[in-house]
Protein backbone atom coordinates (compact mmCIF):
# COMPACT_ATOMS: atom_id res chain seq x y z
CA UNK A 1 0.00 0.00 0.00
CA UNK A 2 2.86 2.37 0.82
CA UNK A 3 4.39 1.72 -2.61
CA UNK A 4 1.06 2.47 -4.30
CA UNK A 5 0.71 5.80 -2.47
CA UNK A 6 4.27 6.70 -3.38
CA UNK A 7 3.60 5.99 -7.05
CA UNK A 8 0.36 7.98 -6.94
CA UNK A 9 1.97 10.96 -5.19
CA UNK A 10 4.82 11.00 -7.68
CA UNK A 11 2.38 10.80 -10.59
CA UNK A 12 0.27 13.71 -9.30
CA UNK A 13 3.30 15.96 -8.71
CA UNK A 14 4.72 15.01 -12.12
CA UNK A 15 1.47 15.82 -13.95
CA UNK A 16 1.06 19.15 -12.12
CA UNK A 17 4.60 20.22 -13.09
CA UNK A 18 4.05 19.15 -16.72
CA UNK A 19 0.72 20.96 -17.04
CA UNK A 20 2.01 24.12 -15.34
CA UNK A 21 5.14 24.21 -17.47
CA UNK A 22 3.19 23.90 -20.71
CA UNK A 23 0.30 26.21 -19.88
CA UNK A 24 1.95 29.17 -18.10
CA UNK A 25 3.92 30.61 -21.02
CA UNK A 26 6.13 29.87 -24.00
CA UNK A 27 9.20 30.37 -21.80
CA UNK A 28 8.15 27.87 -19.14
CA UNK A 29 7.23 25.43 -21.94
CA UNK A 30 10.73 25.61 -23.42
CA UNK A 31 12.38 25.52 -19.99
CA UNK A 32 10.35 22.44 -19.03
CA UNK A 33 11.42 20.47 -22.08
CA UNK A 34 15.02 21.61 -21.77
CA UNK A 35 15.08 20.19 -18.24
CA UNK A 36 13.43 16.95 -19.41
CA UNK A 37 15.89 16.66 -22.29
CA UNK A 38 18.87 17.20 -20.01
CA UNK A 39 17.53 14.71 -17.46
CA UNK A 40 16.91 12.01 -20.06
CA UNK A 41 20.35 12.54 -21.57
CA UNK A 42 22.02 12.34 -18.16
CA UNK A 43 20.24 9.06 -17.38
CA UNK A 44 21.11 7.68 -20.82
CA UNK A 45 24.81 8.45 -20.39
CA UNK A 46 24.81 7.18 -16.81
CA UNK A 47 23.67 3.83 -18.19
CA UNK A 48 25.89 3.64 -21.25
CA UNK A 49 29.19 5.51 -20.95
CA UNK A 50 32.38 3.99 -19.58
CA UNK A 51 31.90 4.16 -15.82
CA UNK A 52 35.36 2.90 -14.95
CA UNK A 53 37.37 6.09 -15.38
CA UNK A 54 37.72 9.06 -13.06
CA UNK A 55 36.97 11.48 -15.89
CA UNK A 56 33.53 10.11 -16.57
CA UNK A 57 31.75 13.10 -15.01
CA UNK A 58 33.17 15.42 -17.63
CA UNK A 59 32.34 12.88 -20.36
CA UNK A 60 28.70 12.79 -19.24
CA UNK A 61 28.57 16.58 -19.04
CA UNK A 62 29.97 16.79 -22.57
CA UNK A 63 27.39 14.28 -23.80
CA UNK A 64 24.54 16.21 -22.19
CA UNK A 65 25.83 19.50 -23.64
CA UNK A 66 26.03 18.04 -27.16
CA UNK A 67 22.65 16.35 -26.86
CA UNK A 68 20.80 19.37 -25.51
CA UNK A 69 22.31 21.84 -27.98
CA UNK A 70 19.65 21.33 -30.72
CA UNK A 71 16.87 22.11 -28.21
CA UNK A 72 18.66 25.25 -27.00
CA UNK A 73 19.17 26.52 -30.56
CA UNK A 74 15.59 25.80 -31.64
CA UNK A 75 14.19 27.37 -28.45
CA UNK A 76 16.23 30.52 -29.03
CA UNK A 77 14.70 30.80 -32.50
CA UNK A 78 11.17 29.91 -31.38
CA UNK A 79 11.14 32.40 -28.49
CA UNK A 80 12.38 35.27 -30.67
CA UNK A 81 15.76 35.73 -28.99
CA UNK A 82 17.42 35.85 -32.41
CA UNK A 83 16.90 38.88 -34.66
CA UNK A 84 18.57 37.49 -37.77
CA UNK A 85 17.37 33.88 -37.88
CA UNK A 86 19.01 33.04 -41.21
CA UNK A 87 22.49 34.05 -40.04
CA UNK A 88 21.90 32.31 -36.71
CA UNK A 89 21.04 29.05 -38.48
CA UNK A 90 24.10 29.31 -40.72
CA UNK A 91 26.51 29.99 -37.85
CA UNK A 92 24.93 27.25 -35.70
CA UNK A 93 25.26 24.75 -38.54
CA UNK A 94 28.93 25.64 -39.03
CA UNK A 95 29.76 25.32 -35.33
CA UNK A 96 27.67 22.22 -34.62
CA UNK A 97 29.97 19.62 -36.18
CA UNK A 98 33.17 20.95 -34.51
CA UNK A 99 31.34 20.89 -31.17
CA UNK A 100 30.45 17.21 -31.68
CA UNK A 101 34.04 16.39 -32.61
CA UNK A 102 35.25 17.61 -29.23
CA UNK A 103 34.18 14.19 -27.94
CA UNK A 104 36.86 12.61 -30.16
CA UNK A 105 39.50 14.98 -28.79
CA UNK A 106 38.43 14.29 -25.23
CA UNK A 107 38.69 10.52 -25.66
CA UNK A 108 42.31 10.90 -26.80
CA UNK A 109 43.18 11.97 -23.26
CA UNK A 110 40.64 9.98 -21.24
CA UNK A 111 42.63 6.73 -20.95
CA UNK A 112 39.42 4.82 -21.57
CA UNK A 113 39.61 1.24 -22.82
CA UNK A 114 36.54 1.87 -25.01
CA UNK A 115 36.99 5.38 -26.46
CA UNK A 116 35.00 4.82 -29.65
CA UNK A 117 32.20 3.13 -27.74
CA UNK A 118 31.92 6.30 -25.64
CA UNK A 119 31.95 8.50 -28.75
CA UNK A 120 29.28 6.33 -30.37
CA UNK A 121 27.04 6.61 -27.31
CA UNK A 122 27.46 10.40 -27.17
CA UNK A 123 26.40 10.69 -30.83
CA UNK A 124 23.58 8.19 -30.24
CA UNK A 125 22.31 10.31 -27.33
CA UNK A 126 22.14 13.29 -29.69
CA UNK A 127 20.03 11.44 -32.24
CA UNK A 128 18.00 9.25 -29.88
CA UNK A 129 17.09 11.94 -27.33
CA UNK A 130 18.42 15.38 -28.27
CA UNK A 131 17.02 15.79 -31.77
CA UNK A 132 13.55 14.31 -31.03
CA UNK A 133 13.05 16.71 -28.13
CA UNK A 134 14.22 19.61 -30.31
CA UNK A 135 11.38 18.70 -32.69
CA UNK A 136 8.86 19.43 -29.92
CA UNK A 137 9.36 23.15 -30.57
CA UNK A 138 8.61 22.66 -34.26
CA UNK A 139 5.26 21.20 -33.24
CA UNK A 140 4.51 23.86 -30.61
CA UNK A 141 5.64 26.99 -32.46
CA UNK A 142 4.44 28.06 -35.88
CA UNK A 143 5.53 31.65 -36.53
CA UNK A 144 3.53 33.72 -33.99
CA UNK A 145 1.18 30.90 -32.94
CA UNK A 146 1.86 28.73 -29.89
CA UNK A 147 0.34 25.25 -30.23
CA UNK A 148 1.26 23.92 -26.81
CA UNK A 149 -2.01 21.98 -26.58
CA UNK A 150 -1.00 19.77 -29.49
CA UNK A 151 2.13 18.74 -27.57
CA UNK A 152 0.04 18.22 -24.44
CA UNK A 153 -2.39 16.11 -26.47
CA UNK A 154 0.46 13.95 -27.77
CA UNK A 155 1.67 13.43 -24.21
CA UNK A 156 -1.83 12.46 -23.09
CA UNK A 157 -2.19 10.05 -26.02
CA UNK A 158 1.15 8.47 -25.12
CA UNK A 159 0.15 7.97 -21.49
CA UNK A 160 -3.31 6.69 -22.46
CA UNK A 161 -1.75 4.23 -24.89
CA UNK A 162 0.59 2.94 -22.20
CA UNK A 163 -2.19 2.68 -19.61
CA UNK A 164 -4.61 1.00 -22.03
CA UNK A 165 -1.95 -1.52 -23.07
CA UNK A 166 -1.21 -2.34 -19.43
CA UNK A 167 -4.86 -2.76 -18.40
CA UNK A 168 -5.90 -4.81 -21.43
CA UNK A 169 -2.70 -6.86 -21.34
CA UNK A 170 -3.15 -7.63 -17.63
CA UNK A 171 -6.70 -8.82 -18.21
CA UNK A 172 -6.62 -10.50 -21.60
CA UNK A 173 -2.95 -10.77 -22.60
CA UNK A 174 -1.89 -14.24 -23.75
CA UNK A 175 0.22 -13.82 -26.88
CA UNK A 176 3.76 -12.50 -26.23
CA UNK A 177 4.62 -9.49 -28.36
CA UNK A 178 8.41 -9.48 -28.05
CA UNK A 179 9.46 -12.00 -25.39
CA UNK A 180 13.19 -11.56 -26.06
CA UNK A 181 13.00 -7.89 -25.09
CA UNK A 182 9.92 -7.54 -22.86
CA UNK A 183 8.35 -10.83 -21.72
CA UNK A 184 5.31 -9.16 -20.15
CA UNK A 185 4.11 -7.31 -23.25
CA UNK A 186 1.41 -8.98 -25.32
CA UNK A 187 -0.26 -8.45 -28.68
CA UNK A 188 -3.61 -8.13 -26.91
CA UNK A 189 -2.26 -5.37 -24.71
CA UNK A 190 -0.72 -3.49 -27.63
CA UNK A 191 -3.93 -3.67 -29.67
CA UNK A 192 -5.95 -2.61 -26.64
CA UNK A 193 -3.66 0.35 -26.05
CA UNK A 194 -3.93 1.45 -29.69
CA UNK A 195 -7.75 1.20 -29.65
CA UNK A 196 -7.90 3.14 -26.37
CA UNK A 197 -5.63 5.73 -27.95
CA UNK A 198 -7.92 6.14 -30.97
CA UNK A 199 -10.99 6.60 -28.76
CA UNK A 200 -9.11 9.20 -26.72
CA UNK A 201 -8.00 10.90 -29.94
CA UNK A 202 -11.66 11.38 -30.79
CA UNK A 203 -12.28 12.93 -27.37
CA UNK A 204 -9.28 15.24 -27.74
CA UNK A 205 -10.66 16.83 -30.89
CA UNK A 206 -13.69 17.94 -28.87
CA UNK A 207 -11.44 19.89 -26.49
CA UNK A 208 -8.32 20.82 -28.47
CA UNK A 209 -9.55 22.34 -31.72
CA UNK A 210 -6.18 23.49 -33.10
CA UNK A 211 -6.42 20.58 -35.51
CA UNK A 212 -9.42 18.57 -36.73
CA UNK A 213 -10.78 15.12 -35.95
CA UNK A 214 -8.96 13.35 -38.79
CA UNK A 215 -5.63 14.85 -37.70
CA UNK A 216 -6.12 13.78 -34.07
CA UNK A 217 -7.04 10.26 -35.18
CA UNK A 218 -3.93 10.04 -37.35
CA UNK A 219 -1.81 11.24 -34.42
CA UNK A 220 -3.51 8.62 -32.22
CA UNK A 221 -2.55 5.94 -34.75
CA UNK A 222 1.03 7.22 -34.78
CA UNK A 223 1.15 7.10 -30.98
CA UNK A 224 -0.48 3.64 -30.88
CA UNK A 225 2.13 2.24 -33.26
CA UNK A 226 5.37 4.04 -32.43
CA UNK A 227 4.79 4.58 -28.70
CA UNK A 228 4.93 0.83 -28.08
CA UNK A 229 8.04 0.52 -30.25
CA UNK A 230 9.71 3.30 -28.26
CA UNK A 231 9.01 1.42 -25.05
CA UNK A 232 10.54 -1.74 -26.54
CA UNK A 233 13.60 0.17 -27.73
CA UNK A 234 14.30 1.46 -24.22
CA UNK A 235 13.75 -2.03 -22.82
CA UNK A 236 16.32 -3.29 -25.33
CA UNK A 237 18.72 -0.57 -24.16
CA UNK A 238 18.28 -1.42 -20.49
CA UNK A 239 18.74 -5.14 -21.16
CA UNK A 240 21.90 -4.47 -23.13
CA UNK A 241 23.48 -2.51 -20.24
CA UNK A 242 22.00 -4.62 -17.45
CA UNK A 243 19.80 -2.14 -15.57
CA UNK A 244 16.17 -2.29 -14.49
CA UNK A 245 15.34 1.44 -14.55
CA UNK A 246 17.00 4.38 -16.27
CA UNK A 247 17.14 6.23 -12.93
CA UNK A 248 15.37 6.84 -9.63
CA UNK A 249 14.30 10.47 -9.97
CA UNK A 250 10.60 9.54 -9.89
CA UNK A 251 9.96 7.28 -6.85
CA UNK A 252 7.94 4.25 -7.87
CA UNK A 253 8.23 5.12 -11.57
CA UNK A 254 11.95 4.90 -12.31
CA UNK A 255 13.67 7.67 -14.23
CA UNK A 256 12.70 10.39 -16.68
CA UNK A 257 13.75 8.27 -19.65
CA UNK A 258 11.43 5.50 -18.43
CA UNK A 259 8.54 7.96 -18.56
CA UNK A 260 9.40 9.55 -21.90
CA UNK A 261 10.75 6.57 -23.85
CA UNK A 262 7.53 6.19 -25.84
CA UNK A 263 7.08 9.95 -26.35
CA UNK A 264 10.63 10.28 -27.68
CA UNK A 265 9.87 7.73 -30.38
CA UNK A 266 6.53 9.32 -31.22
CA UNK A 267 7.84 12.88 -31.71
CA UNK A 268 9.73 12.46 -35.04
CA UNK A 269 6.76 10.80 -36.75
CA UNK A 270 4.18 13.18 -35.24
CA UNK A 271 6.34 16.20 -36.12
CA UNK A 272 6.74 14.99 -39.71
CA UNK A 273 2.96 14.64 -40.06
CA UNK A 274 2.14 18.00 -38.44
CA UNK A 275 4.76 19.88 -40.47
CA UNK A 276 3.44 18.20 -43.62
CA UNK A 277 -0.05 19.52 -42.79
CA UNK A 278 1.32 23.02 -42.34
Amino acid sequence: MQGLWRRLTTAVIFVVIMVAGMYISEHTFSALFLVITGGCLFEFFSMTLDRHTKRNRFRKALGVAIGILPSILVSALSLGYVSDSESFIQVSSLLFAPFIFTSFIYELYSNSEEPFTNIAYIILGLFYIGIPFALVDFIAFDEDTFYYRIVFGLLLLTWVNDTGAYLVGSKFGKTPLFPRISPNKTWEGSIGGALTCIVFGYLLHLVFDEIGLVQWLVLALIVGLFGGIGDLVESMLKRSVGVKDSGNLLPGHGGLLDRFDAFIFVIPFAAAYILYLR
